[in-house]
């Protein structure tokens, strides 16, 4: 049994119930494992199905892991600390690169957008039993997804593009199902899957995107679902090449029944063309934010699928929220509808400094990845040691503990708010923190 922390209750909810207890006051550590069904069944006096029930729980809770024959054990990392956690607070006088941020001005106004959206809503407001989706925002999407080469499917409008993937992993998967995840990977994500109950698969990325080997291994071994970020993959920069693209499809093909979801987020501030995966297997969703090109706070994503996914999607949506606001809704349609930014000429901006710093590391000896998009990848052998000496040179990054499952260590670096006279200063603290100095000899 467990040293220095008993377990209790009678019913399921109760034994779970103790052990999130033990986790949340430090009575049951990390990695620690839990008793055999059978052998707590037998101290608590209860039917080994009740403890079975209990541990269902805190597995779909992502609370604890099955590890096979090893048993039940607490998460490295339970579900309650969210992967944004894990990080340092920029002290006055740091430059913060850790929030991957878009710089502000390179976002639109948004009042004109938002001032027409509102006049129409007072000439014809949006009723209860209305359509969920503004047929202006359908039609503009839909031609655009026309544009990119996206199969045609209905329309369907999120609160944000983890809302979206969420809605769309939990119309067809089900606690204890694998999903392949991209692996470094957006850390909101990485904190969704076991939320959800469900088991990731890493996959390894290149600057070309998810590699084929392990994709396909991944879904060889069970994974019942597949995320792939298209463009300005978080945290590595990497976007889906012609090459690559062609490899996952033919992966794809072998698999047809995964559910593959795509993730556009980096649509309006990359001018790499996205290369969709999606008609290759009978279910899939493609999901496109505006958070980065228009702004977060629009808190909106709008995707496609195959019909079965959408219908389930905003079926269980109506049960919740029932829509996104259709101010919001107008409002980005006419931001995207009017072109409110050139993303040709922000990409460019992003890609200055991305590919400025870059060039610079590499200057200076020090590799890094950084294909699209506002982030810059480096591999480290230390994080912690890195984050820690960058701090003292003056610079806050993102730790790679953050993004990681099994993948090697790294930081990440946010380049939105850089100026090119920042680019040399940064690169040499990045490269001393890599590379610190070695210690001095005594003898």
């Amino acid at each position: 049994m467990l040293e220095g922390y008993r377990i209790e209750g009678r019913r399921a909810a109760e034994i779970a119930a103790s052990v999130e207890r033990g986790v949340a006051d430090g009575g049951l550590s990390p990695g620690q494992h839990l008793p055999p069904l059978r052998e707590l069944a037998a101290v608590l006096g209860v039917n080994a199905n009740t403890v079975a029930a209990a541990y269902r729980i805190l597995r779909e809770r992502g609370v604890i892991e099955t590890a096979g024959r090893r048993g039940s054990r607490i998460r490295s990392r339970p579900v309650s600390a969210p992967r944004e956690e894990i990080g340092v607070e920029a002290p006055p006088g740091v430059r913060d690169l850790a929030k991957g941020n878009p710089d502000p001005a390179l976002l639109p106004p948004l009042a004109p957008a938002l001032a027409r959206a509102a006049a129409r809503a007072d000439r014809s407001p949006p009723l209860y039993g209305g359509p969920p989706v503004d047929e202006e925002l359908a039609a503009v999407a839909r031609a655009a997804f026309d544009r990119d080469g996206v199969p045609a499917g209905p329309i369907a409008v999120t609160s944000g593009a983890l809302d979206a993937i969420e809605r769309v992993l939990a119309a067809h998967l089900r606690p204890g199902d694998a999903v392949a995840v991209e692996d470094p990977g957006w850390a909101g994500f990485l904190d969704l899957i076991p939320a959800l109950g469900l088991r990731p698969l890493p996959v390894a990325v290149d600057d070309e995107g998810p590699l084929p080997g392990p994709t396909g291994h991944a879904l060889r071994a069970g994974a019942r679902a597949l995320v792939v970020t298209a463009r300005a993959q978080n945290p590595t920069g990497a976007a889906v090449s012609p090459a690559r693209a062609e490899a996952l499809r033919a992966v794809l093909a072998a698999h047809p029944g995964t559910l593959l979801v795509e993730d556009d987020h980096g649509h309006g501030v990359v001018d790499l063309p996205l290369l969709p995966l999606s008609g290759h297997t009978s279910r899939w969703a493609l999901v496109r934010s505006p958070a980065k090109g228009y702004g977060p706070d629009l808190r909106m994503a709008v995707l496609t699928g195959d019909p079965v996914t959408v219908d389930r999607v905003q079926g269980r949506q109506r049960l919740g929220p029932g829509w996104v606001s259709h101010l919001l809704q107008r409002t980005l349609a006419t931001l995207w509808g009017e072109g409110a930014i050139d993303p040709a000429e922000v990409a460019r901006s992003y890609a200055a400094r991305r590919d400025g710093l870059i060039a610079a590391l590499a200057e200076r000896g020090v590799a890094a990845l950084g294909r699209s998009g506002m982030n810059v990848w480096v591999p480290v052998p230390d994080e912690t040691g890195a984050i820690a000496r960058l701090l003292h040179a003056g610079w806050a990054a993102a730790p790679g503990a953050r993004f990681r499952l099994d993948s090697p260590p790294g930081v990440r670096l946010t380049v939105s708010s850089l100026a090119g006279a920042d680019l040399a200063p940064l690169a040499d603290a990045v490269a001393a923190a890599v590379r610190p100095p070695a210690a001095r000899r005594t003898d």
